[in-house]
């Protein structure tokens, strides 16, 4: 069996497509589950081109990159999480707009 291998235009292609769809959804939306789900989106995408770098020239930084991506990833979800509860705690609804309301 022989290894198949995609040309790392493909898979760049692929994630620009992916980081505008993610791109798209932040400038558009306004409900907060949305909002970090495009995020998710944004940083998977780049996570992805780090991966076909580091596939591309046989190394293995495009890998590590990607670790800490998710682990910034899952930082994100713990403190969005957090805002996610306080928004419909104190507001009774997701929507972006209402934080703009938050003073102290």
């Amino acid at each position: 069996m022989t290894a198949v291998s995609i040309p790392i235009e493909h898979v760049l292609v692929l994630a620009g497509v992916l980081f505008a769809i993610g791109l798209a959804g932040v400038l558009v939306r306004r409900n907060v589950i949305f909002l970090l789900m495009s995020l998710e989106i944004m940083m998977n995408a780049c996570g992805l081109a780090f991966v076909a770098a580091g596939a591309r020239w046989a190394e293995a930084d495009g890998q590590i990159m990607f670790m800490l991506i998710l682990s910034l990833a899952a930082a994100e979800v713990a403190v969005g999480l957090g805002l996610v509860l306080q928004l419909e705690r104190r507001f009774r609804n997701l929507d972006i707009d209402a934080a703009s309301e938050l003073a102290g």
